[in-house]
């Protein structure tokens, strides 16, 4: 077996909560095919879409269905969206994006 380092590599990635939807959308662009928001429940499983911003009213969690290389993934609140280095999309859980990345200085 051998070993092996990842490259440092700098990546954009903005936070998805209801409090930063416009700060997501506008890292977005327009969405591509595929794309997505959706209110989920408790299991983290995608309920009803939402279009354009979601109603402050709603209890639910927001989530994003991403279209990635490896499929159909299921971002929901307080996860990290990134834009890797090929321009791909794709979510990461908190506590790996805190593991994995540090800010960059501006």
């Amino acid at each position: 077996m051998t070993r092996f380092r990842k490259l440092p590599v700098e990546v954009d990635a903005v936070q998805l909560r209801r409090d930063t939807w416009s700060e997501v959308r506008a890292f977005l662009g327009p969405f591509p095919e595929g794309m997505r928001g959706v209110y989920v429940d408790e299991n983290d499983n995608p309920q009803d879409d939402f279009l354009g911003d979601p109603p402050d009213g709603r209890v639910a969690r927001i989530g994003l269905l991403i279209p990635t290389l490896e499929g159909l993934m299921l971002a929901v609140e307080d996860d990290w969206i990134i834009r890797g280095v090929a321009g791909e999309l794709y979510p990461c859980k908190p506590e790996i994006f805190a593991l994995t990345y540090e800010p960059v200085p501006a």
